[in-house]
């Protein structure tokens, strides 16, 4: 029998320093989060950011609790159930940090008889620190609880037009009434030895503004050419003019070169650069989260209006969008299709 495996990013239990802490520790000391050596990162993790990280976290995360919990959680367990109804086999959702395992999602699939599993990372472009921790993680949970089962990967979708259609038409639909100056196209942030690691060419990404408008191999695993051309394909079919759109990147750790223009450095500068009404969407996520709800939504906002902006939307993510979750499940129908065809070939 065939299933499906959909995983994001994952959440702390509550709101508190005791719950956030061991997230955190989960998620820094992932080698493909932090790339160091495992003694420095233990080092930078446990011996400084866990020391003080906790708690302000915590209470970031307490800003945008919902009763429900997480937000994230919350919206990707709709999507999820959205999903479910729209096709025939068994889809199961799983975090790759946190309670909602991997292995729980796995283990799911398998007690309700599913053999080939469809894993899909929901992350629109690709990342060391998103897609391929999700992937290796899989891979080497099957390899030692489900050997019998067989994975189909989900590669980055930044780029597949029905994708890219349902991103365009929620960011219309909430932009009707807001007469902005400027749309914002905010993705997360990577350090730029992440983009070079995933080089496949070892030789393509440069990262001086030409290299990601130049057709390559690398492309495929490129998180940046990749946050460019959804931004290009979205902008394209919504008809925004060249000036009234920018990219920018956030979520940064200190004491690293990540990818710039830095999302909050752009921002502040942008009243004075007689952007008053600015939208903000953030595509690198399809759930809304700590970094769209919290960062966007809350701290962006109050520093775009600190430095003498006058209204200020943050566009929520796709989320359980009825187009967004339409298009999951063609996808998950293509997936049966093609089995099928490749069963009756062999």
């Amino acid at each position: 029998m065939k299933g499906v495996l959909l995983v994001n990013l994952g959440s702390p239990e509550s709101p508190t320093a005791k719950d956030v802490k061991p997230y955190l520790d989960e998620f820094l000391m992932d080698k493909y989060v932090i790339d160091v050596p495992f003694l420095l990162r233990a080092l930078l993790v446990r011996g400084i950011i866990l020391q003080t990280r906790p708690k302000k976290s915590a209470e970031a995360y307490a800003r945008i609790w919902t009763s429900d919990g997480s937000p994230l959680i919350v919206f990707s367990k709709k999507m999820h159930q959205k999903v479910q109804q729209l096709v025939d086999i068994p889809v199961a959702l799983s975090m790759r940090y946190g309670t909602m395992t991997i292995l729980k999602g796995l283990q799911e699939l398998k007690d309700k008889g599913v053999s080939e599993v469809m894993l899909m990372p929901l992350y629109p472009q690709h990342a060391m620190a998103s897609t391929t921790t999700i992937v290796v993680l899989a891979e080497e949970l099957r390899q030692k609880h489900f050997p019998e089962m067989k994975f189909t990967n989900v590669p980055a979708f930044y780029n597949k037009p029905d994708y890219i259609q349902a991103l365009a038409n929620s960011i219309k639909r909430h932009l009707v009434g807001f007469d902005y100056d400027h749309l914002l196209f905010s993705y997360h942030g990577i350090p730029k030895r992440h983009i070079r690691k995933t080089d496949i060419t070892k030789s393509h990404c440069k990262i001086d503004g030409s290299c990601c408008n130049a057709p390559s191999p690398a492309h495929e695993f490129c998180y940046r050419h990749q946050c460019y051309e959804t931004t290009k394909q979205v902008v394209k079919l919504l008809g925004i003019p060249e000036g009234k759109y920018s990219q920018t990147f956030q979520s940064r750790l200190a004491g690293d070169k990540w990818l710039t223009p830095y999302t909050d450095v752009e921002v502040n500068k942008m009243p004075e650069q007689g952007i008053k009404k600015l939208a903000v969407v953030t595509p690198a996520f399809v759930a809304d989260c700590l970094e769209t709800l919290e960062e966007i939504a809350m701290e962006a906002n109050e520093q775009f209006m600190h430095h003498g902006g006058k209204e200020f939307m943050a566009i929520p993510c796709m989320n359980d969008e009825d187009e967004w979750c339409g298009v999951v499940a063609s996808w998950v129908k293509e997936f049966q299709r093609v089995s099928k065809r490749i069963e009756k070939r062999e």
